[in-house]
């Protein structure tokens, strides 16, 4: 049986059970001991769980470290000691108990109530009973005392933490709520200083009197001029009334007439302020107040607050969130003020109630408090702290914000110090209040003399200082650098009394200043006090407290924005600009994020009234002047107030009205004359904005207008009208539409004006108009005369208008203009212009169309198809039932254009831009579904064999799972992936050769047509579209279904086709896709002839409705239809029209085929002299030589000579067209030759001069001009070397246009072509310097080391022969050398032995391939020499890479050769040494000509590149290479250790660099230990 059974578990170790004991004579007991933790173990547990004097708790696992006397020291348990000692005791009396007691039954004392012999026996059970109950009682309420100690330590310890974690949050509560509301006063402050402007308006009395005086003065000042003209003519006298003249220059000025007592006057306003402290709530209220005007002598200053005492405990309480240094640690609490006046009661004082600062526009509203700053202190309320700067990695400064607080907010800033706009500081205005404690803090320090410096302190770059930056006012700033007198280069440490000057970095202003204290030397006393009077050194103490307040000075960046022109970045103008517009007042700033150490954000200034509520954004004011453009496109924040609209007339009502501009008949803008309050209107602003100008006031200024802004423009007649931005034309200048006359107008900013809230009550006046049932009378364009007779007509007339419908606000109202007079409208001006043949009505057109053509001159832009035009009306499209079955089961591969190519349904399956795109016809989807499944059927079940691909063939493919017919476009890759097109859709994928079959014969197709989008061409004058327009056209029409049809058809197998398109928008109407684009601003319409003849329509253009309308809406008028309902306002065509109408009249493509112009005479081998006339963009020069510059004046008189007229312009073919005839931009003939036709343009190249250019269509003729004379310039390419990433780079080629155009170089002709058209390979040299080397230089290339080193010099510059005697003036001519040669290494993939030379980076090096090299002959070569170095002459030529002999520091000299000069004064040259990689900087006098029996021997040192790995994206060692920042010094030493051992090398490629892999002995690559240790990564 267990004897701890009925052992209290208070004397048991809870870690083995036993029982405490404590010690007897000689035996040690097991006591109990104390841990750190509180908790309790016997000696044996503790000696046996100890680890090197630490003791980990079972229990809770705090450690413990044990003292100096181990287990045996610690604190020992008395408790549980006292009750082992009480129960040992108890045991020992129990025993005695238990022992026959003889003399205690004598002793007993007899009671009368009980027996003597009963109570004898009775009580030695009680006794133990009684002691064994005590005993576990005391156990008990020791166990019961050590667990309420234990809980009550735990319990104070908890209240602790709680009430520090609890104080330190609300002490951020509170400052982050005494910041907000400092924050919205001072904003209510602004807003009501800026209102401040408007005070005058309150002064109406004493408007009134200075309005009255100046009218007596202007009355009086006209009196003297009349008086004095009819002084200087007096027969003037009977022209004006002289009296009353004399009565005006005589009358006295009465002062008591005029109220000289209203300037004495307040205005009324006052500004109250009214406070509410209760228990847990602020209520701050401030409001503008109107009351009776008062005297000012009445209302002091002091009367702006109820009470002085109250703005001082107001401002008092909230100095508190300034307490940043540790030592307050208090939240501050406003003291309780004494309520206002009974007057001053408002309903803002509302404890939940919470308003923002607003601006008052008028008198009414200024009863209301505009300002209520309220925070109540509750529980569970966090509110965020707002960032004042870009939160950096290792900001020391701003520790107490927290990155849940990190959200970008609008704060507002000043402006300390612009460097451009890309980089400048800002302070927060929401700081001040702690710039001012901390400049006090730093002027008292500095006043004290601890603040000195003495004359055995030091100052180093980077340490923190104290710099006067005005009189009386300290700052502090960051030693960036420190020059020393006699020292001319900068250094990090230099005693105060050795410096002579020091540039600053201010931490509160963010510019950087130059001190200059000292010269020359002076005595130190002296010194001492110089620097003393500019720096100031700050102690440790200090240091620690100033590192509590952040810089004041934020470095700050415009977002998205660079210079205008990045070759010269930014300039001063654009500095300029942004002072001016920034200013030293207060501005919005509004973070966007950050990059590195910069807060990308956006300025904008505030507007000055409150007609606008768009601020000035200072990005978009820089781009509009054009000193900053945008990188990425920049939305509008706010949008700009716009007119109300015009209101239109009520339909066929009689109104009379005002043409107040006009454009032609069906564009016109009229006035309704009916309101009488536009008629005013004029005069307000003449009187508003002439006012603004003379006095010269600023706040309605428009600094960047936006397209669509209301604003007042200056015309030219100096008078401001109301205007609406429509274009920015560029050049400070806005194009604006007069929107009460309808004109616009091009105008500076500068005759901008805001336009104020007053004017925007009345609509715009102009209405937009055009003529009712009238057309032009050639049915497409309005003519000049017409447009003239018009503006005779009705320009500025008053006239009377019905309007006959309604239209969209967006679309001129069609009304009739009868010419208006005192007795009533007279004649129909529409009817004036028809009588006149300038005009016809549209119900009259047909007839007019019905006449032949008065010319039969050609046209340019011809119908695309040949075909009969007097067909029936049934089209092919209708076909019977069974012919249709027929049809279809019948499989056509290629695809057939229907016999009416008018109103197809299409599919557009793929979009490159709207001059190339795809579609479907949806008559033949079920021959693509067949096409698909034969496809599936003929090539599913073929093996993939081995198929060589070659380009333009045709293959099967599987797409997506599907058999599709493709093309291939590409040459197969290295991992077998081709380029296809997809033959039945039109777009290309990139597909893995397996997934290609070959395609029959029989099944060679394409069932997708490409196509183009006539009468259209890119906006901008650019020949290409831009991504916007392929992007917008892709997202709409992609998938989409179209009604097609095509313009023209001379050759059915033109591609892309010429077609017009047409698909359905929201409403269901059909809408041209290329009306579309041109609305849109993408695309301008083509130009057309004027002598284009309108056709005759035909019957089936009745029944084309598409057709028809797309005819029709080019004379501005749209045609509606059965099937395609485009307006329900639209006429139909009158079924009139004669059964058998005349026959269109098609003029088909005249097919011209022209050869090339004969290829140019090449030149044979040699030296030569060449004049280069172009550089094209692929790097080919072209080159005249000097008998073609001659014949080239010859060609120039014979073709202009042959060429006097233009021929006459017909539609060609161009696809066999190969030479041709160019007008030139100078309007003068050339021969070019075609290259590639882009919608209107042709791309061509002059032939005699090598020019590519694009040329409209109308310039370019087939005809050869002068074919017997050869082509004079000749294509050339320079020899052995090799462009920068396969092809010349736009760099490179500006490079070559900018060293070569229009230049005669030295030409040295290499090689021959085969075909006299391709180009020559030569060597240029460009005053005796070779081009390839420039280029080189430049790194736009290398040289190509496959070709064998061959020495091109250019030929001597002619000289004349005189007989001149040179002896004895020449030294001895230094031999010309060649260059090194290289070793030879294996085949790519191949391994051979190496050893690394040099290290440049890790992934850089030079080594030597060990095998098949000997380098005892060049040892014992370079011995003898060294042993007579004195006979070699020493360099005199030092041009780039020329070998020389390059002395060492060990006194021997090496192979070498020449880097560069690197300086000039003493001359020092840096060479490299080619045998062992490294460079070095020497001298003249070390350098010797190298002989040339040293240049058979190959290089020992290679540069190579080590493929597999490279730097790491993030570097996380400090010390870092200086020359290769991204590679660290750890990385290089780490990769010299692994290059000890055994390496081996195989090459991975050639060009453009040679590239190698390293192996160590195991055979494994060698960088991969740096790349598990994080020092580089794969690539």
């Amino acid at each position: 049986m267990d004897i701890r059974v009925n052992i209290p578990s208070a004397v048991l170790c809870k870690f083995c059970g036993e029982v405490f004991t404590l010690p007897e004579d000689e035996i040690d007991g097991n006591l109990p001991r104390l841990l750190l933790c509180g908790h309790i173990y016997c000696t044996s547990c503790l000696r046996t769980i100890q680890s090197d004097n630490i003791i980990t708790c079972p229990e809770c696992e705090v450690k413990s470290t044990l003292p100096e006397g181990g287990v045996y020291s610690l604190q020992e348990d008395s408790r549980i000691i006292g009750l082992i000692y009480t129960a040992k005791m108890n045991k020992k009396k129990s025993l005695q108990c238990d022992r026959p007691r003889p003399r205690r039954k004598k002793n007993t004392p007899s009671f009368p109530k009980y027996k003597a012999n009963t109570q004898d026996m009775e009580e030695p059970a009680d006794i133990e009973k009684t002691e064994r109950a005590v005993d576990e009682a005391l156990v008990q309420a020791a166990e019961n005392v050590a667990q309420l100690e234990h809980i009550h330590e735990t319990l104070k310890t908890g209240l602790e933490e709680q009430v520090t974690k609890e104080r330190a949050r609300l002490e951020m509560e509170i400052k982050q709520a005494a910041d907000k509301a400092l924050h919205t006063i001072q904003k209510w402050r602004d807003v009501q200083l800026i209102q401040l402007t408007k005070l005058e308006a309150q002064f109406s009395t004493s408007q009134a009197e200075v309005s009255r005086v100046q009218e007596r003065m202007k009355a009086l000042e006209l009196a003297i001029q009349m008086a004095r003209e009819v002084r200087r003519v007096p027969f003037l006298e009977q022209y004006c009334t002289l009296d009353k003249v004399m009565e005006t220059l005589q009358a006295p000025v009465d002062k008591q007439c005029f109220d000289m007592k209203c300037v004495t006057m307040s205005s009324g306003l006052s500004c109250v302020f009214q406070s509410e402290n209760l228990n847990q709530s602020l209520v701050l209220s401030l409001k503008m107040e109107v009351s009776d005007p008062k005297h000012l002598s009445e209302s002091p200053t002091k009367g702006l607050f109820p009470g002085s005492h109250n703005r001082k405990s107001w401002l008092q309480s909230l100095e508190g969130r300034d307490c940043i240094s540790p030592s307050c640690k208090k939240p501050p609490s406003p003291q309780k003020q004494s309520s206002g006046s009974p007057g001053d009661s408002s309903p803002s004082l509302q404890p939940r109630r919470r308003s923002s600062g607003s601006r008052h526009s008028s008198g009414s509203d200024l009863g209301s408090p505009d300002l209520i700053v309220e925070e109540v202190l509750e529980e569970r309320q966090e509110p965020a702290l707002p960032p004042t700067g870009p939160e950096l990695a290792n900001d020391k400064w701003r520790v107490h914000r927290k990155k849940r607080n990190q959200i970008f907010v609008t704060q507002w800033v000043v402006v300390t110090y612009v460097v451009n706009p890309s980089h400048f500081y800002v302070r927060y205005v929401a700081e001040k209040r702690e710039s001012e404690i901390l400049s006090r803090k730093i002027n008292r320090f500095c006043c004290r003399d601890s603040s000195c410096f003495t004359s055995g302190d030091t100052v180093e770059t980077g340490s923190l200082i104290f710099v006067k930056w005005k009189e009386g006012l300290w700052t502090r700033a960051i030693m960036v650098e420190i020059l020393q007198i006699g020292c001319g280069e900068a250094v990090k440490t230099c005693k105060v009394t050795q410096l002579a000057s020091v540039r600053v970095f201010l931490l509160d202003y963010g510019l950087t200043k130059s001190l200059i204290l000292h010269s020359e030397k002076v005595a130190t006393e002296s010194s001492l006090n110089t620097v003393n009077q500019s720096l100031r050194k700050v102690g440790e103490a200090l240091n620690v407290e100033l590192g509590h307040f952040a810089p004041q000075a934020i470095r700050c960046c415009l977002k998205d924005l660079v210079p205008y022109d990045l070759t010269k970045g930014w300039s001063e103008e654009a500095r300029v600009e942004f002072c001016s517009v920034v200013g030293s007042a207060a501005v919005e700033m509004r973070p966007f994020g950050q990059d590195r150490d910069s807060l990308l954000v956006d300025l904008r200034k505030a507007p000055m009234d409150q007609s606008s509520d768009v601020p000035i954004s200072v990005r978009e004011y820089l781009v509009f002047i054009e000193v900053a453009k945008f990188y990425s496109p920049v939305t509008q924040s706010g949008r700009p107030l716009l007119y109300y609209p015009p209101l239109y007339p009520k339909v066929n009502t009689e109104l009379n009205a005002v043409v107040s501009h006009i454009n032609n008949p069906a564009d016109f803008y009229i006035q309704l004359v009916d309101n009488m309050e536009s008629l005013l209107l004029s005069a307000k602003l003449q009187e508003c904005y002439s006012a603004t100008t003379m006095t010269g006031q600023d706040d309605l200024s428009i600094y960047c207008p936006v397209i669509g802004q209301a604003c007042v423009a200056c015309y030219d007649d100096k008078l401001w009208y109301r205007a609406q931005v429509v274009g920015h034309p560029g050049g400070r200048k806005v194009e604006v539409r007069f929107v009460d006359f309808g004109n616009k107008k091009i105008v500076s900013v500068s005759d901008l004006r805001k336009i104020k809230d007053e004017f925007f009550a009345l609509p715009s006046k102009a209405i937009h108009c055009c003529l009712s049932n009238v057309i032009p009378a050639d049915g497409e364009t309005w003519s000049e005369a017409c447009t003239n007779r018009f503006i005779s007509l009705a320009h500025q007339k008053l006239i009377t208008i019905v309007a006959t419908g309604k239209v969209p606000k967006t679309e001129p109202l069609p009304i009739e203009i009868f010419e208006s007079s005192l007795n009533g409208p007279l004649s129909d001006i529409a009817e004036v212009l028809v009588k006149e043949d300038l005009a016809c009505f549209k119900d009259d057109r047909k007839s007019r169309q019905a006449k032949p053509p008065a010319d039969d001159s050609a046209i340019w832009d011809p119908p695309l198809d040949v075909m009969s035009a007097t067909e029936g009306p049934d089209t092919p499209d209708r076909k019977a039932p069974g012919e249709q079955d027929e049809e279809l089961q019948e499989f056509h591969p290629q695809l057939k254009l229907p016999a009416q190519p008018k109103d197809l349904k299409v599919r557009v399956c793929h979009v490159n831009s709207p001059s190339s795109f795809y579609v479907q016809l949806t008559q033949n989807d079920s021959q693509l579904k067949r096409v698909c499944e034969l496809v599936k059927k003929e090539c599913a079940l073929m093996e993939p064999g081995d198929v060589t691909w070659k380009v333009d063939e045709y293959c099967a493919a599987q797409i997506n799972g599907v058999w599709e017919r493709g093309q291939i476009c590409s040459d197969v890759t290295s991992s077998n992936v081709v380029e296809v097109m997809r033959c039945d859709h039109g777009n290309k994928v990139k597909l893995h050769t397996s997934t290609l079959r070959l395609l029959p014969t029989s099944m060679i197709g394409s069932l997708a047509l490409e196509c183009t989008l006539t009468d259209i061409r890119p906006a901008g004058g650019r020949s290409t579209w831009t991504a916007t327009a392929c992007d917008l056209f892709s997202h709409y029409l992609t998938g989409a279904s179209a009604v097609m049809t095509f313009k023209e058809l001379t050759d059915p197998a033109q591609r892309p086709a010429p077609v017009t398109l047409f698909c359905s928008n929201k409403m269901g109407q059909f809408v041209s896709i290329a009306d579309f684009l041109v609305s849109e601003g993408l695309a301008l319409r083509e130009r057309k002839q004027r002598d284009a003849v309108l056709q005759k329509p035909t019957e089936n253009d009745s029944q084309n409705p598409v057709t028809d309308t797309q005819t029709v809406s080019s004379a501005g008028e749209k045609t509606s239809t059965p099937l395609y309902p485009f307006s329900s306002q639209t006429t139909v065509i009158s079924t009139s029209v004669p059964p058998k109408p005349a026959p269109r009249s098609i003029m088909s493509a005249e097919k011209v085929k022209t050869p090339l112009y004969l290829p140019p005479e090449l030149p044979c081998l040699g030296h030569f002299q060449m004049n280069v006339s172009a550089v094209g963009d692929d790097g080919l020069i072209y080159i005249r030589t000097q008998y073609a510059e001659c014949q080239l004046e010859q060609l120039r008189e014979r073709i202009q000579q042959s060429m006097k007229t233009l021929p006459k312009q017909k539609p060609y073919t161009w696809k066999s067209v190969q030479g041709c005839a160019v007008i030139g931009p100078d309007m003068l003939w050339y021969r070019g030759q075609r290259l590639e036709l882009l919608g209107g343009h042709v791309k061509v190249q002059y032939v005699d001069y090598g020019l590519v250019e694009n040329i409209p269509v109308v310039h370019v003729y087939p005809v050869l001009l002068c074919d017997d004379v050869p082509q004079l310039c000749m294509p050339c390419q320079l020899h052995g070397v090799n462009p920068v990433g396969g092809r010349w780079q736009q760099d490179a080629v500006v490079l070559l246009m900018e060293v070569l155009l229009n230049r005669c170089v030295d030409v040295q002709v290499v090689e021959l072509p085969a075909d006299p058209r391709e180009p020559l390979t030569v060597e240029l040299f460009l005053d005796g310097l070779s081009l390839s080397r420039i280029l080189c230089h430049h790194e736009h290339a290398s040289m190509d080391r496959t070709i064998s080193a061959q020495v091109c010099m250019p030929p001597a510059q002619f000289l004349d022969d005189w007989d001149i005697d040179t002896e004895g003036l020449r030294g001895p001519e230094e031999p010309v050398l060649g260059r090194f040669i290289y070793p030879n290494l294996p085949q790519e993939g191949e391994r051979f032995q190496v050893r690394v030379k040099h290290l440049w980076t890790p992934n850089e090096l030079f080594l030597w391939p060990l095998e098949g090299t000997a380098d005892v002959e060049l040892d014992e070569a370079l011995t003898r020499i060294n042993t007579n170095i004195n006979s070699l002459s020493q360099l005199s030529h030092f041009s780039y890479g020329r070998p020389c002999l390059a002395k060492y520091s060990d006194g021997k000299y090496y192979r070498a050769k020449l880097m560069k000069i690197t300086s000039v004064d003493p001359v020092m040259i840096l060479v490299q040494h080619v045998d062992f990689g490294s460079d070095d900087t020497l001298p003249v006098r070390r350098l010797r000509q190298m002989p040339a029996e040293l240049l058979r021997f190959p290089l020992r040192a290679l540069k190579v590149k080590v493929a597999g790995f490279k730097a790491p994206s993030v570097t996380r060692q400090e010390d870092v290479l200086p020359y290769s920042p991204g590679w660290s010094v750890k990385a290089a030493m780490e990769m010299i250790d692994l290059l000890h051992s055994n390496v081996t090398a195989s090459v991975v490629t050639r060009e453009p660099e040679l590239t190698v892999l390293l192996y160590n002995e195991d055979g494994e690559l060698i960088h991969l230990p740096l790349v598990s240790s994080g020092l580089a990564e794969l690539d």
